[in-house]
């Protein structure tokens, strides 16, 4: 039997009492992976609405560009986690490389069936390995972070930070995509969309002294049989997290339809920049809060806050009252991603790390995926808005499910805590 104990580790800012984002971007070696990160990331935001906007101009219908979307969305949703158990096993630059190549090609692809006006199965055949193949960059920085953060207050801090910038590039990427499409041409959208890929994503690629270790070995530095879905409170965050992929996936493809309806689609990008940079500013404000309330009760309120804004937006039928309603559905958001990431901390050993949080992030494109193609067929055979609902669903049940069975979210005693110190508790785990 051997003990090993963890300590701060020496790459690490002292932790505080009240940990800030200053303490943490202080950290030795973080923004070698965050600047690149946050270029290979921003693609991310611009995949499903630029395939929602380009489908529909070459189709003129939102179903079909929505069943489009739909199919990146799932395929995506399928391989992101076989993605990151590949990234724990062979490293992140291993998976990187050959999926950013063919995320571009796929993507390229794609946007030419589309300007041909191919059939819509033709289109599935190019959107699945568009799909399959995006780069899982946020997983792989928050593994990155669970790296130099071992056993660090900071944890929380940076789930809070990396929510953040998924909101950020959730600002940009869908204005800039609209812009794109509207302005210049259609295709354009997607054309930007693979080049950042590719530059962004080999950026990335490179910074390879930051990149967790490979744990090909066995024992707690795996899941038991291989899988992080195994543990029973990974599912029940990937049921949480499909909810708030239905508020994305909805919010797009019926954001566009509005302000199709009322013959302003530019506004769209403005309206969901409404809606992410409502969902930064929260996340911004929950990792500045030395929470004392345990993260399992804070998922729960954050959530039921979630799902009753989002039935309200089916109501809504004027810009500003959307964009009301749009700003608080994404203040509602980032509190429950962001606990929903620093649980996956406690509930899973560091060697499946990656592979949990590409769950979760693939969830919420599963979640979207199923909300856009639903979205899509209720605004064409109902009225303006009508894909809203779907928003209200998805959180309704999510939260149904996240409250029954929310006892699954307090981690199972892995460690022994040895106090050292005033303020200081080190995790023993015992092999």
């Amino acid at each position: 039997m051997v003990s090993t104990v963890t300590t701060e580790s020496a790459e690490n800012p002292p932790a505080s009492s009240r940990p800030g984002y200053g303490q943490l971007l202080r950290t030795r070696g973080a923004w070698t992976f965050l600047l690149p990160g946050f270029a290979a990331r921003q693609p991310f935001a611009m995949l499903t609405i630029s395939i929602v906007l380009l489908v529909q101009h070459t189709t003129g219908s939102y179903g079909a560009a929505g069943a489009a979307a739909a199919a990146t969305g799932v395929s995506m949703a399928l391989f992101a986690p076989y993605s990151g158990r590949l990234a724990d096993r062979y490293g992140q630059r291993a998976v990187l490389i050959p999926g950013v190549l063919v995320h571009t090609v796929s993507g390229l692809s794609l946007t030419a069936l589309a300007l041909a006006h191919a059939p819509l199965w033709a289109l599935f055949v190019a959107a699945v390995p568009t799909g399959a193949s995006v780069p899982q960059v946020g997983p792989m920085v928050r593994a990155r972070w669970g790296v130099r953060l071992q056993g660090s207050p900071l944890m929380t801090t940076a789930a809070a930070f990396e929510s953040v910038t998924d909101e950020l590039t959730f600002v940009f990427g869908p204005l800039l995509a609209t812009a794109l499409c509207t302005t210049v041409t259609p295709a354009a959208g997607l054309v930007t969309e693979a080049a950042l890929t590719l530059v962004g994503g080999l950026l990335f690629a490179a910074q390879k002294s930051t990149q967790p270790p490979v744990t090909a070995g066995s024992g707690h530095a795996r899941v038991e049989h291989g899988s992080a879905l195994r543990v029973p409170g990974v599912r029940v965050l990937v049921v949480t997290f499909l909810g708030i992929g239905s508020v994305f996936g909805g919010m797009q493809v019926s954001l566009a339809a509005f302000t199709e309806s009322i013959g302003e689609p530019g506004l769209n990008g403005v309206l969901y920049g409404v809606f992410a940079a409502g969902n930064m500013l929260s996340g911004i404000a929950c990792g500045a809060i030395a929470w004392k309330v345990a993260p399992q009760k804070r998922l729960v309120v954050g959530y039921a806050a979630l799902a009753l804004v989002a039935s309200a937006l089916w109501t809504a039928h004027s810009v500003l009252l959307l964009a009301a309603l749009g700003l608080l559905v994404g203040m509602s958001i980032a509190p429950s991603l962001i606990t929903g990431y620093t649980l996956v901390e406690s509930l899973v050993p560091a060697g499946a790390r990656t592979e949990a949080f590409t769950w979760l992030t693939g969830a919420v494109a599963l979640g979207q995926a199923a909300a856009v193609t639903v979205s899509g067929q209720l605004e064409d055979r109902l009225w303006d808005g009508a894909g809203f609902l779907v928003p209200m669903a998805g959180t309704v049940l999510a939260l149904v499910t996240l409250v029954a069975l929310r006892s699954r979210l307090v981690p199972q005693a892995r460690n022994r805590t040895v106090a050292r110190g005033v303020g200081h508790r080190v995790p023993v785990t015992v092999d």
